[in-house]
């Protein structure tokens, strides 16, 4: 059985086999948002349980995937900058009203995430944790909503390739 990384039935041209593309940032940023969000609750049930190194690793995975989504997230939205939502009638309220709260948050999510972190680090754990009531629901919230947002707009309601888009790629794939 031949593998993708051997270039049989996979979606790379030529040279890129195994290598991340562009168009595979969205897709990426998903699943590091999703076990960004998956860290957050395990780690906190750690905590609930009294387990504080375990706990403070969930943490920390929790920061480092976050940071190489917000990486990635610069790098695509630069090289690629926005895509607009396609959908239409009801849902297209319900999913500006989704990124905007998602993007306000993660705006202040950052400073917040780096001080609650910080305060841990440096065993301020009463401080540590006034703030972390804060931070946590917010982290969550802005992990959980970034994968719906991805869903909304690469799943959901994607754009229909047209007919000459769709027959290059055919035509491409062939060739």
């Amino acid at each position: 059985m031949a593998s993708c990384a051997q270039g049989e039935g996979n979606k790379y041209r030529e040279g890129t086999q195994g290598m991340i593309t562009l168009s595979d940032l969205p897709s990426l940023n998903a699943m590091l948002n999703a076990t960004a969000a998956i860290l957050l609750l395990v780690g906190r049930n750690y905590i609930k349980k009294g387990n504080r190194e375990k706990h403070r690793r969930c943490m920390l995975g929790a920061f480092g995937v976050s940071l190489l989504f917000l990486i990635s997230y610069l790098v695509y939205h630069y090289q690629h900058g926005s895509q607009p939502f396609q959908g239409t009638g009801w849902v297209r309220p319900l999913y500006f009203t989704i990124l905007l709260s998602h993007t306000v948050l993660a705006a202040g999510l950052a400073p917040l995430v780096i001080v609650t972190l910080r305060r841990a680090l440096r065993k301020e754990y009463e401080q540590h944790k006034r703030l972390a009531r804060w931070t946590y629901p917010i982290w969550l919230y802005v992990s959980i909503t970034g994968v719906v947002i991805y869903l909304m707009l690469y799943h959901f309601f994607a754009p229909q390739p047209t007919p000459l888009q769709s027959a290059v790629v055919l035509l491409s794939s062939v060739l």
